[in-house]
């Protein structure tokens, strides 16, 4: 292999893989790859293949995802873009340190996510009723998602520390690093029901503001009752949404599960599973009491008396 790139750049190393069914993959000449290249006391290095290079094809599919975006969402579009690399950046630069320096998992993803959640409104619609509207109810919605995790996390004794995963950061953790396990899963709760919650609550938001401009004379309740009977149609399909979504997160899991013939006791006394319920459930009520919410929070920035 020619090493293009880091310290070895300009060498041609000899590389010995094992290529199987489920790691590594034959390459052919003219392939890039990654290398894992180990350097030892002596100043002897060898190289291993780790993978094929993905990044030029991640570019190019992240590219057409923006052109598509943009073509169909115009300036909407853009925007909307804008705010996902905040929400990015706030994840990486913000949330992920944070949590490595010891700061309280569940209160440092609520707060990261409020912030999230009001750039990417500003951002998509200004400050305005309907931005105000949207973003109060997003953050009711993922608290109640919160509250809901929590209290369903004590009545089957489980948390993060189950998680997978957990047990390689419960040793980064003995290494020094502070890392608060047991609040992991309620804090990917909270980033799970963020797209979701933050749909409908938009959703409805620009619902109320249209029915007040098509009748500026509507009353508070007519106006809540308008917007909840939009919101039930949301119920239905939004659950299945976000069920599915864990599901299919989950797919090879739940084959090799129910490829053991396990007992239904079994099966849903295991860790994984208790955990997708409790994190589908969570959201899926995260999303359903936001309807209620920013309903009656909109019927009041927008309903007259």
């Amino acid at each position: 292999v020619l090493v293009e790139t880091g310290r070895y750049r300009g060498e041609t190393l000899l590389t010995y893989n094992y290529v199987g069914p489920l790691y590594s993959v034959p390459v052919k000449k003219g392939d890039k790859v990654t290398l894992i290249i180990s350097t030892y006391d002596n100043g002897d290095h060898t190289a291993t293949v780790y993978e094929l290079n993905h990044l030029p094809g991640i570019l190019l599919l992240v590219s057409l995802f923006v052109l598509v975006t943009i073509l169909v969402g115009k300036g909407n579009g853009a925007r909307s873009l804008l705010g996902l690399v905040f929400v990015v950046l706030c994840l990486f630069y913000i949330l992920l340190p944070a949590l490595m320096k010891g700061s309280g998992t569940i209160i440092t993803t609520f707060a990261v996510s409020v912030l999230m959640v009001m750039f990417s409104f500003a951002v998509m619609s200004n400050v305005n009723r309907k931005s105000i509207c949207a973003f109060l109810g997003t953050v009711s919605g993922i608290l109640c998602a919160l509250l809901f995790s929590v209290f369903a996390q004590y009545l089957l004794r489980i948390d993060g520390l189950r998680m997978e995963d957990a047990e390689a950061l419960l040793q980064l953790r003995q290494t020094g690093t502070m890392i608060g396990l047991k609040g992991l899963l309620s804090a990917s709760i909270i980033i799970s029901s963020l797209g979701a919650v933050m749909d409908v609550t938009m959703g409805l938001a620009s619902a109320a503001q249209e029915i007040h401009e098509a009748d500026p004379n509507i009353n508070k309740r007519n106006l809540f009752l308008s917007c909840m009977n939009i919101g039930k149609d949301m119920v239905g399909t939004m659950t299945s949404t976000l069920i599915l979504a864990f599901l299919g997160s989950g797919f090879v899991i739940i084959l090799y599960l129910y490829s053991l013939n396990l007992q239904k006791y079994q099966l849903f006394s295991s860790a994984y599973v208790s955990i997708e319920v409790i994190s589908g459930l969570s959201c899926s009520i995260g999303a359903i009491l936001s309807i209620p919410i920013t309903s009656y929070i909109a019927s009041m920035m927008y309903g007259k008396k």
